[in-house]
């Protein structure tokens, strides 16, 4: 197939979050797969200029707000993945992705408006054409009501169907009112069954009515974003696409994050040698943590990013008063009222906790290979990658029963729904928001290390866990197909 990609960012040319490792790592698997795969970022100043060495540069106009920018589309060729990204020094030459010193860009609504036309002006200059159109998040959502609107009848766009995929609800792109009128949709649209959100505008609102199949990143999730506990006022729109509403489960990149090659840890391992292979990284990550090296104290880790929806507030206080069984190793990076909070938790415990609020690639990596537990008590969790890493390197999550977590953490022997299969115990579930029941699923965590036998059971469980990106990009081969035998007016406002 001919699959365009779309998003605000990708690994290896820039990275914010887990959408980054998402896009970059389905991107490439479909091109290896035999695809002709083109993705399309912003040219941000964080983008290497090694990464383009030798791409060509191609202008391009397009319209926005009534008039005519001028962008140039820098190539680069990606392994198996042909990528655009939009230069506009105007929108994208600063500092941060979306914005600067805990703030959003004040132009965001612009600047991904833009890019959204740049895509498709860039694809008709291209004389590429798409099959299918992925897109991801709110910043590359407006190209599906642009192209049912706008391009349709541009022969290098005719026939293209359009997937979107929601990474996490919460983030929609809601900006005022005025901005539609920038779009250069008709004043018609803007109302709440197609564009308008609660009086203002919402990005991905504009593209979840208009893009052939929707899809999100586990099935709890998209069952829970129905809701209106987590549909964030846009449940009955979600409800309403049930029949093109998927969750599709993410995959890890299984060259990236394998303890068998890994170059960050001081002894590689396999499922078949990770009792040695992880008391070597455990001792090491004690050692550069500070902590007491005690090969029979498990060590609970956690790598996250700091925000009140990753729950490390109701990890700590379930954590303070288990110390005497336990050690406790955190990374993290982003609120600095967690950081805070973190930073005075580990002050008060040393040589038991350590945390530290610099991104320390090393130290991630190190935390996966040498924690007995890895610890995710998420809010909610659109699909989580951490708790799928760290079972690839033989650390035991404990996480929360919701979203992607609850898809892939198991406490107890189950059935697989529709096989003959059985799921095996690789883990231990805890209800969200509750500290007090999360402390439980630790102590069950903690009791259950003190037996070897059935613990290295839950340990090979995960390891032998299939999470690749061979799985969900059969999967979402499927839905591009199902896209494409849709009728095109079927959920065309």
């Amino acid at each position: 197939m001919k699959i365009l990609q779309v998003a605000s960012e990708a690994v290896p040319f820039c990275k914010t979050g887990g959408l980054a490792d998402v896009v970059g790592a389905l991107s490439q698997r479909l091109g290896m797969d035999g695809h002709d795969v083109c993705l399309f970022l912003p040219r941000y100043r964080c983008i290497e200029d090694g990464l383009l060495a030798g791409g060509m540069a191609r202008p391009v106009e397009v319209p926005l707000a009534g008039e005519k920018a001028t962008v140039s589309l820098r190539y680069a060729q990606w392994k198996a993945v042909s990528v655009y990204l939009v230069d506009h020094p105007e929108s994208f030459d600063r500092d941060g992705l979306y914005g600067a010193g805990g703030k959003d860009y004040p132009d965001n609504a612009r600047r991904f408006m833009l890019f959204s036309r740049a895509v498709l002006e860039g694809v008709k200059a291209l004389g590429f054409r798409p099959e299918v159109i992925h897109l991801h998040d709110w910043q590359a959502a407006l190209v599906a009501p642009y192209l049912k609107r706008l391009y349709r009848g541009e022969p290098a766009l005719a026939g293209a169907s359009t997937v979107l995929t929601i990474h996490n609800l919460a983030y929609q792109g809601v900006f005022p009112p005025e901005v539609f009128s920038w779009t250069g949709f008709p004043a018609s649209d803007f109302k709440p069954e197609l564009m308008e959100y609660y009086g203002n505008f919402g990005f991905l609102k504009a593209g979840l009515t208009s893009a052939d199949v929707v899809t999100t990143v586990s099935p709890t999730y998209a069952r829970e974003i129905q809701t209106a506990e987590r549909g964030f006022g846009l449940e009955g729109i979600l409800t309403g696409r049930s029949d093109t509403l998927f969750g599709v489960l993410n995959g890890v990149d299984h060259d990236l994050w394998n303890p068998q090659t890994d170059h960050h840890l001081p002894k590689r391992y396999s499922a078949g040698t990770f009792i040695p292979g992880k008391a070597a990284c455990k001792a090491e990550l004690q050692r550069r943590c500070g902590l007491q090296v005690e090969p029979g104290v498990p060590l609970v880790g956690i790598v996250s990013r700091l925000d009140r929806q990753k729950g490390l507030d109701l990890a700590a206080a379930a954590l303070k008063g288990r110390l005497g069984r336990c050690q406790v190793a955190i990374l993290g990076v982003g609120d600095a009222e967690l950081a805070g909070l973190l930073t005075r938790f580990a002050g008060a415990h040393p040589g038991e906790v350590f945390f530290t609020a610099e991104f320390d690639e090393p130290l991630a990596h190190l935390i996966y290979s040498g924690a007995d537990v890895f610890l995710m008590p998420s809010r909610f969790e659109p699909c989580g990658l951490g708790q799928i890493i760290a079972m690839r390197y033989g650390a035991v999550p404990v996480a929360s029963r919701t979203g992607g977590l609850a898809d892939t953490v198991f406490e107890v022997e189950a059935a697989v729904p529709g096989s003959s299969q059985v799921r095996s115990p690789n883990g231990f579930l805890a209800a969200p928001e509750d500290s007090e029941d999360l402390g439980k699923a630790i102590d069950r965590a903690l009791d259950a290390f003190a037996e070897p036998e059935s613990w290295h059971a839950r340990v090979l469980a995960g390891m032998e866990s299939d999470y690749s990106w061979d799985r969900s990009a059969a999967i979402y081969l499927d839905l591009y197909q199902r896209s494409r035998r849709l009728e095109p007016s079927r959920h065309a406002p």
